[in-house]
């Protein structure tokens, strides 16, 4: 199946002229384009759709592979995707208008939104908190609640896994009531440990706004931006481009992506989201643009500094498991920090895939990811579903990008 490069046409995102004309080699990225296809080719990957924009016009979208391999059809550049935890920056970006509307402040402790949390303790010993968890702590993952599939032998982590917290079966109120019950792995600001802390968030936005997640994502970010394909999940009548994976892994099994239709009672605000290529790019000039669009604006152009800064204090500790994220690690020994919702480039070099002090990222396990290069005005998406190959095709992806630019 070759590449298809259908011009979507995405509002506020004009096609350029050439690749040239924003500075990118055409020839060089044909590598990229080559790249993608081989991992079709090879069986890698089932299907790809990527883009590149540069100087707020796109320079380049390409879609790969099939959109279902068991039916056969192509990929198609509207094809719809599970995000998983590009959600993340989404629900971040709602605590964050909640904060500039003065209904909360990022400061807070987030016992003052959901008491349930007051009595969390820490460890299989269940210390008391040395201090409350802060809805800053929340955003940038320094809370102590970790996932439960990642690292399964601590036995902390093990306690969320047993506790289905990511069964997708609680109502948000529901899963902050079983989440009261567990302990953190670590005392709040102390341990960068990713987790469900934007799913906690998603639940404050709630209590705050009185709305529910998906009703507040809709009429406050998703409405205004015009993303009109990005929500909790995509009604029945749009079957026909949901993206799907095939078989991988040693044992080629199935990987876990809930097909995009399947609506869920759990509104995960760090990554229950679907979404297109179209409506992503929108959100990425969105940031881009320092937090408006189209005469939108969301947010201040300082709440976006703030987000895409790193608060990550020299003194925080990365979790015991988390070396699994590699070059995305928020370390200084790659180059890495974490803001309010995203991974943000913080030192030159170091970090061995290329890119921008003041760059900032984040990817979904189903095999999306996104990163927005203020530097070099170029933002990239990537959207796939492959859980196997999804760390892989982001060196591809952020490889491909940086060698074509050539101005």
């Amino acid at each position: 199946m070759t590449a298809s490069t259908d011009r979507l046409h995405i509002p506020g995102l004009p096609w350029a002229d050439s690749p040239e004309a924003v500075g990118l080699g055409g020839a060089r990225l044909a590598r990229l384009s080559a790249r993608l296809q081989r991992g079709v080719d090879t069986g890698e990957i089932p299907g790809a759709v990527a883009l590149v924009a540069r100087r707020g016009k796109l320079a380049y979208l390409e879609s790969f592979g099939l959109l279902d391999p068991e039916a056969g059809t192509a990929m198609r550049p509207d094809a719809i995707f599970r995000i998983a935890s590009m959600s993340k920056p989404i629900t971040s970006l709602a605590i964050m208008m909640l904060a500039e509307q003065g209904r909360l402040s990022i400061i807070e402790p987030v016992e003052q939104y959901l008491p349930e949390l007051a009595a969390l303790r820490v460890g299989l010993e269940r210390a008391p908190l040395a201090r409350s968890i802060t809805l800053q702590d929340l955003l940038r993952h320094t809370s102590g609640i970790p996932y439960g599939f990642a690292g399964t032998e601590h036995p902390v982590k093990k306690m969320y896994l047993d506790a289905g917290l990511f069964s997708g079966k609680f109502t948000n109120a529901q899963f902050i009531t079983r989440l009261a019950q567990l302990p953190l792995v670590a005392q709040p600001g102390e341990t960068w440990e990713y987790g469900m802390s934007t799913d906690v968030l998603g639940r404050v936005v709630e209590v705050v706004s009185g709305q529910t997640l998906a009703a507040f994502v809709r009429e406050h970010i998703t409405g205004p931006l015009g993303m009109a394909d990005t929500g909790f999940h995509a009604p029945d009548s749009e079957i026909a481009r949901a993206a799907r994976p095939q078989p991988e892994g040693p044992q080629k099994q199935m990987p876990p992506i809930p097909p995009v239709t399947r609506a869920m009672v759990f509104e995960s605000g760090g990554g229950g989201m679907v979404s297109t290529m179209a409506d992503y790019a929108r959100l990425c000039l969105f940031w881009r643009n320092g937090g408006t669009l189209d005469g939108v604006r969301l947010v201040s152009r300082k709440t976006v500094e703030l987000m895409t800064s790193n608060h990550l204090p020299a003194s925080v500790r990365m979790g015991p498991d988390m070396a699994y994220f590699g070059a995305q690690l928020p370390s200084p020994e790659v180059g890495q920090g974490f803001g309010l919702g995203f991974a943000v480039r913080t030192a030159p070099g170091l970090n061995p895939l290329p890119g921008s002090v003041g760059d900032f990222s984040w990817s979904g396990i189903y095999g999306t990811f996104f990163w927005v290069d203020p530097k070099e005005d170029l933002f990239a998406i990537l959207m796939m579903q492959s859980m196997a190959q999804r760390i892989p095709y982001r060196w591809v992806m952020r490889e491909g990008v940086y060698q074509s630019v050539v101005d």
